[in-house]
Formats: C-alpha cells, structure tokens, sequence
C-alpha cells in the first residue's frame, strides 16, 4: 500500500515559510497543518508572526490557537493532534501540508516518535527552578549536557523550558531523553516529503530585524501587557522569544531600545540553531529563500512526482 504523501514545510523565522505554504496549497489543493510551538496559544499573534486572516486567503489552518497562555502543551499533545488534522485533511481528499519552524515538532511527526507520558514531578521543577534562581541556567545546562549530550546538541543554554525537561526525564525514569527516544522510533504512517527554506545569512539577518521592528509597530508591547496582565503565571509561553524580552522592559529591567536589539540579536541566534537542527535531517530537500515563490513550488512538485 503506497502511504498518503504529506508535504511538510521547514525552515528559520521569516524565511518566507507561511507565504509559499498557502501559494502552494492554493495550486495543490492543500491545507495548511501549523508546526510552530508557540502559535498553539491565542492571544500571542504578533510576537508568534500568525498568519492574520487575509493572509491566509480562506486556506484552512490547523493547530493554531489551541490553548490559553497559561497552559502547558506537550511534544506528544502536538503529535497526537496534528496527526489527526492531517487524517482530516485526507479525508477531504486534500493535501495536507505541514509548515513551521519548531524542529521538535516536525521531527514527532516525521520521524514517528512516541513520548512517554512522563507526568511533570511539581515539587522537582520548582527545585530546578530554584537552582535557575541561585545558581543561574548555564549550570543546570553543563548538568544537562553531561547527562544527554546528544539531546543538549538541539537545546540552546537559555532554552529553559528544554533544559529542565531533559533533567526531568532522567531524574523521572532513570534514561535519557534520547534513549527512551531512540527505543519508541515507528514506521512513520505517512510519506512525508522534507523542504526548508534557506538564505543568504546577512539577507534572513535584515529580514529577521525588519520582522522585528514591524512587530513592535503593530503593538507587540501591548499584547504582552495584556496578557501579562489577565494572567498569573506562564509555565512557557512567556519563555516564547520576544515575550520574556518584553516582560524584562515591562517590569524595568531593560530599555525599549535594549529590549529591541535583544529580541533581533535572539531571533538571529534562533535562526542560526533552526538551519542546523533542519540539516540534521538527511532527507531534507533545500529550497532558496530568496527565489521567486513560483520556483519553489515548481521543485516541489517535480520532487513529489518522483
């Protein structure tokens, strides 16, 4: 039986992903299934660069604005849901294409791996976040290295949320987060076909800085106040880049201007970690960024005839 073909979409922030994406479904008949991990919260639109309702033009979305900022969202959470978004959309008999930027979502679906259920011990991550306090991240991420380089390879040293999830899991089940990977890898159920998006360094750079001043034109500042202010805690997604940077200013710790250079020179780190963790994957069929949309659609759908 010859699997249900599935496109998927990747590549670093404003390399142009959304925009070929809904060009493509618009010629193929697609719908668009989010890989973004912070887009599954509403309310956070500017900050997470959602695509606004014009600018989806009437191409179905799935995945986006699925929980409150104060709730929590697994990597098994997106996977279960997204798969079954993309069952939906082959029942329509359409073709589901998947698009974002959070490698770890990508790589659940792709990939095929299963995550544990591994319940969140409370009083442990309020002792690791109050190590964060004393000691500061970079200590808790030599410990994490120590115990899973392979899986520290991925998590940048002020990733958080990831830092302490890879500690979680070793202290929860005695094995690294990679191994109990490693040992829960299937037949992926679907074909799917890998494309990421690519640039010249210094054009993303521009383009990424440019993203981040038009951001703050349209009130990134604002939407942060509101929801820092309708909400009591964030378990993660005021960790989301952009947001903890804002919260620094909002609570006095940065200038606007500090603030501002923060979020462009992070948003660049963050690209630069997107390509390397969308290289790892052998199968990925590069795309040029700066080529006309029209081109890109045309290597891939030569690549899927194959």
């Amino acid at each position: 039986m010859e699997k249900p073909k599935v496109i998927v979409i990747g590549g670093p922030t404003a390399s142009g992903k959304t925009a070929l994406s809904i060009e493509l479904a618009k010629v193929i008949d697609g719908e668009i299934v989010s890989a973004d991990s912070m887009q599954i919260y509403q309310q956070m639109n500017i900050g997470t660069a959602k695509p606004e309702e014009q600018e989806k033009q009437k191409i179905q979305h799935y995945m986006l604005d699925l929980i409150e900022p104060n709730q929590r969202y697994s990597v098994a959470d997106y996977k279960k849901e997204a798969k079954k978004a993309i069952k939906k959309i082959l029942e329509k008999g359409k073709v589901p294409i998947v698009v974002g930027g959070t490698g770890l979502y990508i790589d659940a679906l792709i990939y095929e791996i299963e995550y544990p259920e591994i319940e969140i011990d409370l009083s442990y991550r309020k002792k690791l976040e109050k190590l964060v306090q004393e000691e500061g991240l970079q200590s808790l991420y030599e410990k994490a290295k120590k115990i899973d380089p392979k899986a520290m390879e991925k998590i940048s040293s002020n990733d958080q949320k990831r830092i302490l999830r890879v500690l979680e899991i070793y202290y929860q089940t005695g094995k690294t987060k990679t191994e109990l990977e490693k040992e829960s890898k299937k037949e992926p159920e679907f074909d799917y076909k890998m494309f990421a998006l690519t640039m010249d360094r210094q054009i993303l750079y521009h383009r990424i800085n440019q993203r981040v001043d038009k951001m703050l034109e349209q009130g990134l500042i604002e939407e942060v106040q509101d929801i820092y202010k309708k909400y009591q805690e964030f378990p993660t997604s005021m960790q989301a880049l952009g947001y903890k940077e804002v919260v620094e200013y909002l609570e006095g710790k940065v200038s606007k201007e500090e603030m501002t250079e923060k979020i462009k020179r992070e948003s660049r780190r963050y690209a630069k970690r997107q390509l390397t963790w969308f290289r790892k994957n052998k199968e990925t069929k590069w795309l040029n960024g700066e080529d006309s949309i029209a081109h890109n659609i045309s290597i891939i759908l030569e690549e899927i005839k194959k």
